[in-house]
């Protein structure tokens, strides 16, 4: 091998293509950028426009709608506690609350309450401390020996002091059904 006969591997250098240079070079007077003006340009980037005529993006129906003061609640079942109990994560003596819950690693974070629900089984006597808790999610924990413990709903400043009508719907169906002797 000589150093006259060094040469670079096939494709490694790629010869830049040469705009501009007359009509007869295929690539002169617009330089294959086809049109004269803005587009003509460096840094012209005109995405979504469409020559005046209304975009695609805004012809578009809107369709739904964000909640911004919505609330999202940690939701655990009674077979989790179940099992965070059977395997030593949870104390059966001392409340089990969100922070518990946490802590024992069942929940990854803190949301803004906890959602009781009542799929799977208890068989152990314990305390929970919920924002919400279905009906038969409390019935099963009483069944237990244990107890439902909620937590009162946060006040909302647009409210002022006044409970949602949901909540208020709620709380009038469990008096009148404390009236009537049902559970």
């Amino acid at each position: 091998m000589k150093l006259n006969q060094l040469r670079d591997n096939a494709g490694a250098r790629k010869r830049t293509k040469l705009l501009g240079r007359g009509i007869g070079s295929g690539k002169g007077k617009t330089s294959g950028r086809g049109v004269k003006g803005q587009k003509a340009r460096t840094g012209v980037a005109i995405k979504g426009f469409e020559g005046g005529q209304m975009p695609l993006i805004r012809r578009m129906p809107k369709r739904g709608f964000k909640n911004v003061n919505a609330k999202t609640y940690a939701i655990i079942n009674l077979s989790c506690i179940q099992k965070g109990i059977d395997s030593k994560k949870l104390s059966a003596a001392k409340p089990v609350d969100l922070s518990a819950l946490i802590e024992a690693g069942i929940l990854s974070k803190e949301l803004d309450g906890l959602n009781l629900l009542g799929k799977g089984e208890l068989k152990t006597k314990v305390t929970v401390v919920a924002t919400r808790a279905s009906a038969a999610a409390v019935a099963a924990v009483e069944k237990a020996g244990g107890k439902v413990e909620l937590l009162p709903v946060k006040e909302n400043k647009l409210l002022k002091g006044k409970l949602p009508k949901k909540e208020q719907r709620r709380q009038a169906a469990a008096t009148a059904a404390a009236k009537t002797g049902k559970k």
